[in-house]
């Protein structure tokens, strides 16, 4: 049985936040929110957190849509390729926030996550949940989304909701109120000229 936990964004007890991170450093999974949708993560760098995803998902890991969690800019220059000036600006005015850029993957990326592809989805949520998580841990998460099983709800926003389809597959489910049924705006920067790849949360900004 999942471990229920309800974490206040501006009141934050960061003996929560510990524990999340021991699971995670474990191998464990958790289920946290974003500043979109609610996702599923493990440590990037835990060996077994990406198969696990991708199993839950029942996606090959070449297939699934994963994305990497970063805290800051800071971070995401780490585990990404220097972007041109212009891409740089823009990555500075929307993030954090919803939005996830497609980039070039540096060497800080586990292989197992480039197998067969040298990008990555990376993203900086506007959470304040999500950013204690991946301070607490040191490095990125890796994650995905949560799907509904159902073909009228795209995506599962309420915790108790998200509670009754998950309990017994991760091990951590965080509470952190309602979260978005609308995605992240997805844009590729992996050449000269970017490209909008989908339209989300965010995307009037633009």
């Amino acid at each position: 049985m999942a471990d229920f936990i309800e974490i206040f964004p501006h009141n934050i007890n960061q003996r929560h936040i510990d524990k999340i991170v021991q699971v995670l450093q474990s191998g464990g999974l958790v289920i946290l929110p974003t500043d979109s949708i609610y996702a599923i993560a493990g440590d990037l760098y835990h060996k077994d957190a990406m198969g696990k995803i991708c199993t839950l998902l029942d996606k090959k890991p070449t297939k699934a849509e994963l994305s990497i969690l970063c805290d800051g800019l800071s971070t995401v220059a780490q585990y990404t390729t220097p972007v041109s000036n212009s891409t740089f600006k823009l990555m500075n005015k929307l993030m954090p926030g919803p939005f996830t850029f497609v980039l070039k993957a540096s060497g800080l990326i586990p292989n197992i996550f480039k197998r067969n592809k040298k990008t990555i989805g990376i993203r900086v949520p506007d959470n304040a949940i999500a950013q204690a998580v991946i301070a607490a841990l040191g490095h990125p998460l890796v994650s995905s989304s949560i799907h509904a099983e159902d073909e009228i709800q795209k995506y599962l926003t309420e915790p108790e909701q998200i509670f009754e389809e998950w309990d017994g597959r991760v091990s951590i489910i965080v509470s952190g109120g309602v979260g978005s049924n609308v995605g992240t705006t997805v844009i590729d920067a992996t050449a000269s000229e970017l490209e909008i790849i989908r339209e989300g949360l965010g995307v009037e900004l633009l």
